[in-house]
C-alpha cells in the first residue's frame, strides 16, 4: 500500500544530520560518514524505521544504514529514529533513498558489510516480476559483492512463497543457511528478536513470520 504524500517529508530529510542525499557518491567511502570504525549492517527496504531504530540505539557498537525508495518513509523512519534517541543525535545510523535493485552502484568490496536485514520486502508474486524481489539471485549477485565472507543475510516475511522460493534462491547463489522457521514467534530463535511495523500487523492477523538466516561462504 502506497503511504500518503508527506509534505513535511523532504525538508525535514534535507536538515536531517543522518540522512545522506546523494549516496552514490559514497560509493567504497560509507565507513567514512560514521564516527567510529565498528561493523557495519544494512536494511534494505527499512521503512519506517521501527525495527532500525531499535536496532541502532539498542548497538551503539555497530553502523547501520537503512535504505528505501519513499523520501515520504524515510520522514516517518525519520522521526522514528529521533523519537528512540530522544535527545540525542545518533552517530550510528544513516539513512539513504535509492532502489534497492541496484545496490551495486551504492556499494563496493570496499564497504565490508557484516549483516544484511530483509524484512517483509515486496513478493513480487506475478512470475515475471521474481527478478525484482530482494531475495532474487540476481540481487543476491549484487549482495556477495559487498558482503564479507561469513557474513550474514537475516531475512523475514508473511508470504509462504516468497519464502520457499528464496530458500532455493540462497542455496543456489552457494549460501549456506544457519536457522530456519517458519513461525518464527513459535519458535526458540530470535529470543531477543526486534519486531518491525509489518511484524506487528502480520502476527496480529495470525500470520505467522517465516524467517532465515543465512551465512555468505
Amino acid at each position: 500500500m502506497r503511504m500518503r504524500r508527506k509534505n513535511w517529508a523532504r525538508p525535514e530529510l534535507s536538515k536531517c544530520e543522518y540522512y545522506v542525499k546523494n549516496p552514490v557518491d559514497m560509493r567504497g567511502q560509507w565507513i567514512s560518514l560514521f564516527k567510529k570504525e565498528q561493523p557495519l549492517h544494512l536494511e534494505l527496504g527499512c521503512g519506517k524505521g521501527v525495527f532500525l531504530s531499535r536496532l541502532a540505539f539498542d548497538n551503539p557498537n555497530i553502523n547501520y544504514i537503512g535504505i528505501d525508495m519513499s523520501d515520504d518513509i524515510l520522514g516517518v523512519a525519520r522521526r522514528n529514529i529521533a523519537r528512540t534517541f530522544v535527545d540525542k543525535t545518533p552517530d550510528n545510523v544513516f539513512l539513504t533513498r535509492y532502489n534497492i535493485e541496484y545496490c551495486s552502484k551504492l556499494f563496493d568490496k570496499s564497504d565490508v558489510v557484516d549483516k544484511i536485514y530483509i524484512c517483509f520486502c515486496n513478493p513480487w508474486p506475478k512470475t515475471r516480476h521474481h527478478k525484482r524481489r530482494l531475495t532474487h539471485t540476481r540481487q543476491l549477485v549484487q549482495y556477495k559483492e559487498f558482503l564479507k565472507k561469513d557474513g550474514l543475510i537475516y531475512f523475514k516475511t508473511d508470504d509462504i512463497n516468497l519464502f520457499e522460493d528464496s530458500i532455493n534462491y540462497f542455496k543456489n547463489s552457494g549460501f549456506k543457511i544457519e536457522n530456519i522457521t517458519y513461525d518464527l514467534h513459535n519458535s526458540g530463535f530470535m529470543k531477543n528478536n526486534l519486531l518491525t511495523e509489518h511484524e506487528i500487523m502480520f502476527s496480529e492477523k495470525g500470520i505467522p513470520i517465516k524467517f532465515l538466516v543465512v551465512r555468505m561462504c
